[in-house]
């Protein structure tokens, strides 16, 4: 394995959010500083609309070429939303979900006309697993057809937490998908992420059909899993394509803090939980060493160590859009206890975090995404929740 040492740390009044709650005093300053009504940040003023309200814990958005909106909702149900005029119809055809806890219809992408669903689903027996499935969206119809399971990570497991769930395609035409490590709390070498016969607290890579890549960092060793991409996760809810290089952008939570940036290199280890900057939950006592003392993992590039107050983030999207020139580049990240929209420039792999955006509304943001036109799309987390979206003031 390559180490790297990209490893950014970001400490005090940059960690502007707690994993137990809460969000940041104020909205930041100088060039950063949003209005009452909308906002401004790095030079661009923005004006949030509400597209629809109602949704009962939105957690994934896809664009569709038209410009209108597939939105998962945990519970179960998938919504095809009209942004002109301002409706969420729903989708039948979804696959049957394992919705508690953190389980439940997660993540979707549209790719080649195929509409890829995550979701928690159980066995005979009761246990759940993070599966990739994908159907044909009839929008006339309001249905999906042909849906068919395509893979679980595997093994079940009695946990209804950490299924990490974030499915992209990249720009090699595979379908990446985050598993997260389902809440195993032996933190040592024994860890299920450092296990790579099973695909818990992994990223996988998959062709569009579901099956293994001949060319998968693992597919010529034994006792591996050949799905395997990268592993050392811990719960990685948010993943996106660098619309420049390509690159695969990931971010997990940590445990107490040690909330992670990664960019994913094929075949690389990151360390969870025997290399991490994260305290185990109550105290200060670190979960394994930094990432800069093992030799044999891959740094984060950014990271909000043990007594930064952290950054519980969740859904990823690099910006790319016209409507806000100068954010091209940045990467947008949901932040579910701090209840605001994060942001953060790149340069390379050189990362800084920005003030926050809708940190007045207490909306633990869920999802973020683009559409055609550069508008920002954010679904909110709660039990009825509003979509919105920022749009040039």
């Amino acid at each position: 394995m390559r180490r790297r040492t990209y490893l950014a740390v970001t400490a005090g009044a940059a960690g502007l959010a707690g994993c137990a709650g809460g969000g940041p005093g104020g909205e930041g300053g100088g060039d950063d500083a949003p209005g009452a009504d909308g906002g401004e940040a790095r030079g661009e003023r923005f004006a949030v609309e509400t597209v629809v309200d109602g949704l009962e814990h939105p957690w994934g958005i896809a664009v569709l070429p038209d410009g209108r909106l597939l939105v998962t909702e945990r519970p179960g149900r998938l919504r095809l939303v009209d942004p002109a005029a301002g409706e969420a119809r729903t989708v039948e055809g979804t696959p049957e979900v394992h919705a508690a806890g953190q389980g439940g219809l997660l993540d979707v992408t549209v790719h080649d006309g195929s509409v890829y669903l995550t979701y928690a689903a159980t066995d005979d027996a009761g246990r759940s697993a993070t599966h990739l499935g994908r159907g044909r969206l009839d929008a006339a119809a309001g249905r999906l057809t042909g849906f068919e399971r395509l893979h679980v990570a595997e093994p079940f497991v009695d946990s209804d937490a950490h299924y990490g769930s974030r499915v992209v395609v990249g720009p090699d035409d595979r379908l990446y998908v985050t598993s997260g490590d389902r809440q195993f709390k032996d933190f040592g070498a024994g860890h299920v992420a450092r296990d790579r016969s099973n695909e818990l607290g992994a990223v996988l890579r998959l062709a569009p059909d579901g099956s293994v890549p001949d060319d998968n960092p693992f597919v010529e060793e034994p006792g591996v899993r050949d799905g395997i991409f990268t592993y050392g996760h811990r719960n990685p809810q948010g993943l996106a394509v660098h619309p420049e290089t390509g690159a695969l952008w990931e971010h997990e939570h940590g445990e107490r803090d040690g909330d992670e940036v990664n960019v994913l290199e094929a075949g690389d280890d990151y360390g969870w939980p025997v290399a991490s900057e994260a305290c185990n939950y109550g105290t200060d006592d670190p979960v394994g060493v930094s990432h800069g003392d093992r030799e044999d993992v891959t740094a984060p590039v950014h990271v909000w160590p043990c007594g930064s107050g952290g950054f519980p983030p969740s859904g990823a999207t690099v910006y790319d859009g016209d409507a806000f020139p100068s954010w091209r580049g940045d990467l947008f990240a949901g932040n579910l206890a701090g209840q605001y929209l994060g942001r953060l420039s790149v340069d390379g792999r050189e990362v800084n975090e920005r003030a926050p955006l809708l940190s007045d509304r207490e909306w633990r943001v869920r999802a973020v995404a683009a559409d055609p036109a550069g508008r920002l799309y954010v679904a909110v987390d709660a039990a009825s929740a509003p979509l919105v979206r920022l749009v040039p003031a």
